[in-house]
């Protein structure tokens, strides 16, 4: 007993005497998790500073200052909207020195009150005290949702950045640790919280802005059953911008109103208004309600997907240009179509565009051409740069949503499947399965010289001082093809927009290149295409990457709407001038009827689709 006393005693005192104050021996104290912020310093989410209103029973109720109970009442009633009787049902617990009396109080509210007890007025007002707290606050609302995704109420992130750098935008609590003195008076510890440290993105706030604004203006104009836009910078594959549509405010992400669209879209109802809605979605379960949240917080980008059509045909012909099969000077005869095996497959243009060289089969985007190239280049060949190019694996983008290897892997047919037919749809983008992620760096590799660089949305990581604590470099992955052949390709992509089938893509004083795409869906035949443009400028120095799809596009004439080349030629004619990219004197403006479009047409003849039509990694029913 004598070693316990002097080893030990203050420390055993310490504990008995917190018995008698209960749950107020040990309180946590909240960290701020850090900011994300946009390539120019802009906060896109931070962490805003609340305020929980604590009482102390104990000590309203002591003999010396029960003469002020009915004051601290009426003040906190006054001050914080809470009634009478939830201050007096917490002064129940006469024991506490710690009752939560109401939480994310904002510091306007705190301060009306503090100036009020500090007054002569309000003398006598005990037992009161505000611990911190924090909610995230989104600035911009949903601009960048999916990038950004959203934070729990445990500061737990999920989806987008929030998800793949919870680690580093959380810190860890502090503590609260009171006790009573000798003399019973209360004493408080403070052990102080460690702040996460907050993030740089490679994000670009006002591209993001235009993305978003002509994207919006182009659905409403046409429609579509989504829009999703990429923005890289093609020399270090820094993300600027990243945008889906049918967004939501990650300040309110559980919000099912916002998921509005998809109902409308399963019903074939479009004029559904809110109220109805309301009680379509007060009958659903809890786990219909979280099928469509999920749906909506979906990253269509990253996760999502699909065959790419034509603009595939790009890393067709820049492997069989590396590989020296071909030149941009061969020649190709196009008469519809070609019978592969025992399939019939038909070109776009089912009259046949007659002889074209290798870059007239790209500015025209001729399946039948494309055919001819994957069948000198092989099947040997053709897998090889699918895999340099990167399809069939992850691009490991630091952003959460990106599918397993084995998924991925799945979705392109490997040298072993390449048969004929399969060689002959995936050299123009049919059967083969991508997402928008691969195609945008894969493409970067294209004009940049060959060179394939992990694609990235953070820059830097900043400590709660502003020190830099990680800097992200880029980083090369490997060489996809020579600058030589880089060089002849950025050439080619510049006459499909002067020459070819993206004269809508023009842009006035700028020199642009890219390719468009249309790719029938499954079924086959059933009137449903997703359009896209892929494209960069200057065509001399590329600064800027640019990749609009449009997925199921409104018009009467979906396949004939151009609608992926329209989208990008509306972006890059507000997005060129902000990035200051240089005009180059070209003065191609757009043509309001031009001829040459890309019209999607479906590429079996009636009654021939193969009993195994479908795509990579699935089989037609999985595909419908």
């Amino acid at each position: 007993m004598v070693y316990i006393t002097l080893a030990n005693g203050d420390a055993y005192s310490e504990e008995v005497l917190s018995q008698k104050q209960k749950t107020y021996d040990n309180v946590s104290v909240p960290y701020k998790r850090g900011d994300i912020k946009d390539r120019n310093g802009s906060v896109l989410a931070t962490s805003v500073k609340v305020y929980n209103l604590v009482l102390e029973p104990k000590n309203v109720l002591a003999d010396e200052n029960i003469k002020y109970k009915q004051k601290t009442v009426d003040a906190l009633v006054k001050y914080f909207g809470v009634t009478e009787e939830e201050v007096n049902k917490a002064l129940e617990d006469s024991e506490s020195w710690y009752k939560v009396l109401k939480k994310q109080i904002p510091y306007d509210d705190v301060k009306k009150f503090q100036d009020y007890e500090e007054s002569d007025a309000g003398y006598g007002i005990v037992g009161v005290w505000f611990e911190d707290g924090y909610i995230r606050n989104y600035p911009n609302g949903d601009l960048a949702c999916h990038v950004l995704g959203f934070v729990t109420s445990d500061n737990q992130g999920l989806g987008g950045l929030e998800s793949s750098y919870n680690s580093t935008l959380n810190g860890q609590n502090g503590r609260i640790y009171a006790y009573f003195n000798d003399d019973y008076s209360l004493t408080r510890t403070v052990e102080p919280a460690t702040d996460g440290n907050s993030i740089v993105t490679t994000i670009d706030t006002e591209i993001q802005r235009i993305v978003q604004t002509k994207s919006e203006e182009f659905m409403d104009e046409m429609g579509a059953r989504n829009i999703s836009v990429l923005v890289m910078n093609p020399q270090n594959c820094e993300v600027l911008a990243m945008y889906n549509s049918h967004q939501y405010d990650p300040n309110n992400a559980f919000d099912i109103s916002a998921t509005k669209y998809l109902y409308e879209r399963e019903e074939d109802n479009y004029k559904i208004t809110d109220e109805e809605y309301a009680s379509v979605t007060d009958a659903m379960s809890s786990e219909e309600k979280d099928k469509k949240l999920n749906e909506l917080w979906r990253n269509f980008v990253v996760s999502d997907n699909f065959e790419p059509g034509s603009t595939y045909k790009t890393f067709t012909i820049a492997g069989a240009l590396e590989e020296g099969v071909i030149t941009p000077d061969d020649t190709f005869y196009c008469d519809g179509g070609q019978q592969v095996a025992d399939t019939y497959i038909r070109c776009h243009l089912n009259t046949g565009h007659g002889m074209l060289t290798t870059t007239q089969a790209l500015e025209q985007s001729c399946n039948d051409s494309l055919m001819q190239i994957a069948a000198k280049e092989g099947r040997t060949n053709f897998a090889k740069y699918q895999d340099l190019f990167g399809f069939g694996q992850r691009t490991n983008i630091d952003i959460s949503g990106e599918g397993s290897s084995a998924n991925l892997a799945s979705m392109i047919y490997h040298e072993n499947k390449l048969n004929p037919v399969e060689l002959a749809t995936s050299s123009f983008g049919q059967g083969v399965t991508v997402n928008m992620m691969q195609i945008g760096t894969a493409f970067c590799s294209v004009i940049n010289g060959g060179f394939y660089y992990q694609p990235h949305l953070v820059k830097q990581v900043i400590d709660a001082d502003g020190n830099v604590v990680q800097n992200y470099d880029k980083i090369l992955v490997r060489r996809t093809i020579s600058e030589s052949t880089s060089s002849e390709l950025r050439t080619m992509l510049g006459g499909v927009v002067t020459s070819g089938t993206g004269k809508h893509a023009a842009v006035e004083g700028y020199s642009i290149g890219g390719k468009s795409g249309t790719a029938e869906k499954i079924p086959r035949g059933n009137g449903k295409y997703i359009l896209s443009f892929i494209g960069f400028a200057p065509v001399e120095n590329p600064k800027v990457m640019l990749y609009c799809l449009v997925d199921e596009p409104g018009s009467p004439n979906p396949a004939e709407s151009a609608a992926g080349t329209f989208l990008f030629q509306k972006i890059a004619s507000e997005l060129l001038p902000y990035m200051n990219i240089d005009k180059t004197g070209n003065d191609a403006a757009v043509e309001a009827n031009t001829t040459g479009d890309e019209v999607a047409t479906p590429i079996y003849n009636d009654g021939q689709v193969p009993a195994s039509d479908g795509v990579a990694g699935t089989t037609p029913t999985d595909a419908q």
